[in-house]
């Protein structure tokens, strides 16, 4: 499992955020559509009807939200206390005049660095383009997913990994 950018890569699936577990939300993006998976936002949407997918709330990385989020792990160690460390991202799916809005954590607690988000933001743009578009990129992901062993890559190749899908 890893994270690139927004998506989460478990084997050879896709998900947009952290991959969900349990009754908590999340969105994998599949060949045959969007699953919106977890308690009340469960669904399919096929590619077909898909127009359009934007992502909104995403946490950007900064100094503050990484010294934030050491504080709150540091008092979590100490007091036993636990706070909902991981924050919550949109994806507002475009189907016809409809807007669905899912829900899902985010994959990196401390944020996104803008670069990773800027490529993010155009790779699922470039989901919506066409079949064959999104079925190439959808399959280099995946097939990245089941070849790659060990964690989430370093932060530039997360981008080289983003750019590649998305030329």
């Amino acid at each position: 499992m890893a994270m690139v950018g927004l998506f989460w890569i478990a084997e050879g699936d896709v998900y947009v955020g952290a991959k969900p577990s349990g009754l908590a939300p999340g969105v994998r993006l599949s060949p045959e559509g969007v699953v919106a998976l977890g308690d009340g936002q469960a669904g399919l949407y096929p590619w077909e009807v898909v127009q359009a997918l934007t992502v909104e709330y995403v946490p950007v990385k900064t100094l503050k939200r990484q010294v934030g989020v050491a504080g709150t792990l540091a008092l979590s160690a100490v007091t036993g206390w636990v706070d909902e460390l991981a924050p919550m991202m949109a994806l507002h799916l475009r189907s016809g005049t409809d807007t669905h809005e899912l829900w899902t954590f985010a994959a990196a607690v401390a944020g996104y660095t803008q670069t990773e988000l800027d490529l993010s933001r155009t790779l699922l743009s470039r989901l919506t383009e066409g079949a064959a578009t999104m079925a190439t990129t959808l399959a280099a992901m995946s097939e990245w997913g089941r070849a790659w062993e060990g964690g989430s890559p370093r932060g530039t190749e997360r981008e080289r990994l983003l750019q590649g899908w998305v030329d």
